[in-house]
């Protein structure tokens, strides 16, 4: 991490916030809350968390509008519309740069001489580029990369190690790959036959859009036929499993060991929490939130928040929870009713 020295006054101007405190403090690195120490900037992005500031040892301290009565006792708050994208962009100015990358062939690159290779594109040591394959300009395909036949990689894309983009499939421009995703395997598709399992030919492809960024190891199948269709913007997280035939929406977020089966359909804007999965051939409308590891079995309507097994909506959820509670409140209020009654019985 760079060392900068900033004071609460700089910072406060570049995150857009209001100080409550010595504008002068004055803080050279970031940590958490419970790490910091005086001579770093923290965060504290919600009022559950009001606790951790009365312990907190950092200097300067970013938090929501909810806690801007805190004390200062010893240190700075700048107080933000959006904590968490005031931190992101305080990070983003101490992290240190990552390794450079210079565009090239690495000798051990085997490259099909029908690949076509944009401009200033860079190939790692041991990577693999079939025959059709295209790369556009400015991407980085990392070492041990394989490329499929006549697959297309769009500009600026960043493929880490051990990404594997299986044959006809594409990748959008401006993506991330993290290591060890793999896209394009064939999607599950079996049936039962008089000598056992028969396999169903997955002959489709996966595309993904523009500006989609995948986690490490996660796993997205070509279509039994037609596409698997990831589309601009999607944010997915490590291990994350997505079936033949599904679609995800624009600016999508799926989160670590979620899992989509086959010809799901998830809308724009949705979240879908860890661990949740989504059943085969249900579609979720646009902003719908998954909480982790619920489990939705029938289609939802645009806007619902799902909880539990079966997943059902938030209001549900809750008044299910809350209904032995009720019980055994009108238990209480029986009990007490009979023993009025009995009361009044023996003094007549």
């Amino acid at each position: 991490m760079k060392q900068l020295n900033l004071t609460a006054a700089q910072i406060a101007e570049i995150v857009k916030g209001t100080i409550i405190g010595d504008a002068g403090r004055q803080i050279s690195g970031l940590a958490g809350i419970k790490d910091a120490k005086t001579e770093d900037m923290s965060f504290v992005g919600s009022k559950k968390y009001a606790e951790q500031l009365t312990t907190a040892q950092a200097g300067i301290i970013l938090i929501c509008k909810d806690l801007a009565d805190t004390s200062t006792e010893n240190r700075t708050l700048i107080v933000c519309e959006n904590v968490d994208i005031a931190f992101a962009k305080m990070s983003a100015m101490f992290a240190d740069e990552p390794p450079a990358v210079i565009p090239g062939i690495h000798p051990g690159a085997v490259i099909d001489p029908s690949a076509k290779l944009g401009k200033n594109v860079s190939i790692g040591a041991n990577a693999v580029i079939e025959a059709g394959a295209e790369i556009g300009d400015g991407a980085v395909i990392d070492a041990l990369c394989y490329i499929g036949h006549d697959v297309k990689i769009g500009p600026a894309t960043r493929l880490y190690p051990n990404v594997t983009v299986m044959y006809r499939c594409s990748v959008g421009a401006k993506c991330i790959i993290h290591p060890g995703v793999v896209i394009g395997a064939d999607g599950f598709g079996f049936v039962p036959g008089p000598q056992g399992l028969v396999k169903v030919p997955q002959t489709g492809v996966v595309e993904i859009g523009n500006d989609v960024e995948i986690g490490a190891n996660t796993t997205i199948d070509r279509a039994r036929f037609g596409k698997t269709v990831i589309k601009d913007n999607v944010k997915i997280d490590d291990q994350v499993m997505v079936a033949h035939n599904v679609a995800v929406g624009e600016s999508s977020i799926l989160v670590a060991q979620c899992g989509i089966a086959g010809s799901a359909e998830i809308g724009r804007g949705c979240i879908i929490a860890g661990k949740a999965g989504i059943n085969g051939h249900i579609s979720l409308g646009d902003g719908c939130q998954v909480a982790g590891t619920s489990s939705v079995v029938k289609s939802l309507p645009a806007g619902t928040i799902a909880v539990g097994t079966p997943a059902e909506s938030q209001r549900e959820f809750l008044a299910r929870v809350a209904l032995p509670k009720k019980v055994q409140k009108l238990d209480a209020k029986i009990k007490e009713l009979e023993a009025a009654l009995a009361a009044l019985s023996a003094k007549q």
